[in-house]
């Protein structure tokens, strides 16, 4: 990753607090042979189920001070200000260059497994693979309500800080599954954006200041409307489609037993009823 911080932040520093301390769904890399049954296990249907929100959620609204364009001084005074208010010891600090770095918290909100490298054990080269060439990962759920502070610079990207995420936690992934998302609450409503892959969210948080109910930032998956089949890997892909196929047959065996009952019960009375 590029351009995360000044020259004596190159290596970006993280914090990680969890809202949890399990994890659930885990698929281990012991159930299975190969990349795509590990994943299947971690999964139990391909159509995930509907939610209703507790809250009225309203997308794509954007908070207006993220739009105006500062100048140093302005940034300087925003910085002072912002350090300020906060009760820790994130505070955000002006570079000479007139870039300025400091703390977001990403909280997940992923509804899907995510997959890491399995653990390497005897028989396994240094790329993870067997020696057929299968590709073994482990897939498992991240814990509820988890959240991580990021140390990046005002030029961090939102993709940056996508990138960022996964490689802190190992998730071998395509980043292209996930969005960064902008949250806010105002007026007992609660309004989601989806930050575009060149947004700075450190300019975001400085802009609407520390309270996270201004303004917080959380990791989900993708969701464009239509599935990105290209962001899958081929194994991932082939795993869908088994996916459908058992779904199918079930839902088929469902309908045929249905059936099969009502059938039965037809000819039972039919066999109890006397003509005429």
């Amino acid at each position: 990753m590029t351009n995360v911080a000044s020259d004596a932040e190159k290596t970006p520093s993280f914090e990680m607090t969890w809202g949890s301390s399990t994890s659930s769904g885990y698929c281990s890399e012991e159930d299975s042979d190969s990349e795509f049954e590990q994943y299947f296990t971690a999964r139990t249907s391909f159509f995930p189920k509907t939610r209703r929100p507790n809250v009225d959620v309203k997308q794509d609204e954007q908070i207006e001070t993220s739009k105006q364009e500062l100048t140093t001084a302005e940034i300087q005074q925003k910085v002072k200000e912002y350090n300020a208010q906060i009760n820790s010891n994130l505070f955000m600090n002006m570079n000479k260059d007139g870039s300025y770095t400091g703390f977001i918290r990403v909280q997940f909100k992923l509804v899907r497994p995510v997959s890491v490298p399995a653990p390497k054990k005897g028989g396994h080269d240094a790329g993870g693979r067997r020696g057929s060439g299968v590709k073994r990962r482990t897939s498992f759920y991240l814990p509820k309500d988890a959240s991580k502070h990021l140390h990046i610079s005002s030029r961090t990207s939102a993709r940056e800080v996508i990138e960022a995420l996964l490689k802190k936690f190992t998730v071998v992934d395509n980043p292209g599954k996930f969005a960064l998302f902008e949250r806010s609450e105002r007026h007992d409503q609660v309004y989601i954006r989806k930050l575009s892959d060149d947004e700075r969210p450190l300019r975001l948080r400085l802009c609407a200041g520390p309270n996270e109910k201004v303004l917080s930032f959380v990791l989900k998956e993708n969701e464009t409307g239509e599935v990105n089949w290209h962001a899958f890997s081929m194994p991932e892909l082939k795993n869908f489609l088994r996916i459908l196929q058992r779904e199918e047959e079930e839902h088929v065996k469902q309908i045929v037993q249905r059936y099969a009952l009502a059938r039965t019960k037809l000819q039972e009375a039919l066999s109890g009823s006397t003509p005429g």
